[in-house]
């Protein structure tokens, strides 16, 4: 036909069979037909399965199928006259006609329609969930962009298409610089009208720890992409917003070797305190709102000490810390919760002087008892019902208070009970032995109301 002067009109017959073809393969693929304005409104679930499907037809469609295209193309037209392959008008006003103007033909609709959908993405409304996808994409457009080169950016009629995916590729990849701190400032938005009940993890510590640790997860990626600190005090204060002198306060290691994406990831946890510690005044209960930022706080710690990439990006000074901090809420609790309780286990004013007086003042004792009793009674009653979610933190919090508890009520109760033994009606101050303290205090932050009456194995 080429030689009979009709190469023109067999290109056309042949992109005319191989472009169906090639859009048979894509359907095959799982790509559809969807429009720009089709993809932003679907339901992000929705889009995330049709993100996972498009990097493996990509993957597919770039490395298989453009490619064996091309080589057929090649086969075939690669010996023709050139001036005689020309398909059509519109691609001569492109470029000049070339072997692979066939080719372009074939292929440069499905192409379109494939990048288009990746395109769709890098130009949509972004969110922070979206961060993981967008770094999907951008890496799959990364590893297939040199396949993309070989097979079009040495076509003068098809260069666009390889053009279009490296500007789609830079665009999704400044998409994570701005959304790390797009996911940073809701968190500065004024604390719940209600306290999580218990004072057990938030469930917003446990989705913003989740996220940090993904990012780490994307770090090789993000540490190229992420090329600047967050600037939180310039933000804060350019918005006016009230909260920007005690966040700008804030001290943050910044050690010379910490990286860009450490310092994104670092303000986001610092944010997250912030946010925490104004729950925590929700609670009209000072040890409870102790109790929350304890749970919160080591949740946090064990969150990065569970991720290595996490731990290794933060460094070791954050997680001092915040290890710090734990401990301090853990110490602030016990006092808040048991202070006045064990105040009540001292020996000071319960001694008199003169008279027939044995030295011991029985109202005073047999008060003491009372006071102790029913400040324990309670005790048990409320932090029954709170919550430390981790077995671990839990069982070693129980072991701490009765390691202070039960001796120094077996001391008190050794010193003063044969006091009240020889009274009247000694069961109603002497109600528990000390392994009834012991057995009363392992209901604690359960989460769960206690029974009634705490249980006892003795009645002193």
């Amino acid at each position: 036909m080429a030689a009979a002067g009709y190469g023109r009109e067999c290109a056309q017959v042949y992109a005319s069979v191989r472009k169906p073809a090639v859009d048979a393969s894509l359907r095959r693929l799982g790509v559809e037909r969807l429009s720009i304005g089709d993809v932003q409104r679907l339901e992000w679930k929705a889009l995330e399965a049709k993100i996972r499907r498009w990097i493996r037809a990509a993957r597919a469609a770039g490395r298989g199928g453009f490619a064996s295209e091309r080589r057929l193309c090649f086969l075939i037209f690669h010996d023709l006259p050139i001036s005689n392959i020309t398909v059509t008008a519109a691609a001569t006003a492109a470029a000049p006609a070339t072997h692979d103007t066939p080719f372009a033909e074939a292929v440069k609709g499905a192409a379109l329609q494939l990048f288009g959908f990746a395109e769709a993405i890098s130009i949509g409304r972004r969110s922070p969930e979206k961060l993981f996808k967008i770094v999907d994409l951008h890496d799959a457009l990364s590893d297939l962009l040199p396949d993309v080169s070989d097979i079009f950016a040495a076509s003068k009629v098809a260069e666009s298409i390889y053009v279009q995916a490296a500007e789609i590729r830079s665009r999704l990849g400044a998409a994570p610089r701005g959304l790390l701190s797009d996911f940073a400032w809701p968190l500065l938005g004024g604390p719940t009208k209600a306290a999580v009940p218990g004072g057990t993890v938030h469930p917003l510590t446990r989705y913003v720890m989740n996220y940090s640790s993904l990012i780490s997860d994307y770090k090789v990626t993000l540490s190229e992409l992420i090329v600047s600190r967050p600037s939180a005090s310039a933000r804060l204060t350019a918005e006016g917003n009230e909260l920007a002198p005690s966040l700008a306060e804030l001290e943050l290691p910044e050690p010379e070797n910490q990286s860009p994406l450490a310092a994104h990831i670092i303000w986001i946890i610092a944010v997250l305190e912030h946010n925490l510690e104004s729950k925590a005044s929700l609670y009209k209960d000072t040890a409870l709102s102790h109790l929350f930022l304890m749970n919160n706080v080591y949740y946090i710690v064990h969150k990065v000490k569970d991720s290595p990439d996490l731990w290794n990006l933060i460094g070791d000074d954050y997680l001092k810390r915040l290890t710090g901090k734990f401990t301090m809420s853990a110490t602030n609790y016990q006092r808040s919760a048991w202070l006045k309780i064990l105040n009540c286990l001292r020996d000071e004013g319960l001694h008199v002087s003169g008279g027939f007086s044995s030295g011991i003042s029985k109202s005073a004792l047999r008060e003491r008892f009372r006071s102790f009793n029913a400040a324990f009674e309670e005790a048990h009653r409320v932090q029954s019902g709170w919550c430390v979610p981790d077995t671990q933190l839990r069982e070693e919090l129980r072991i701490s208070i009765s390691e202070k508890l039960v001796p120094a009520y077996r001391s008190f109760l050794g010193r003063f009970r044969h006091h009240i033994e020889n009274g009247k009606h000694p069961e109603l101050y002497i109600k528990y032995a000390a392994e009834d303290l012991e057995i009363a205090v392992n209901d604690f932050f359960e989460g769960v109301p206690p029974s009634p009456h705490i249980r006892r194995r003795s009645h002193g």
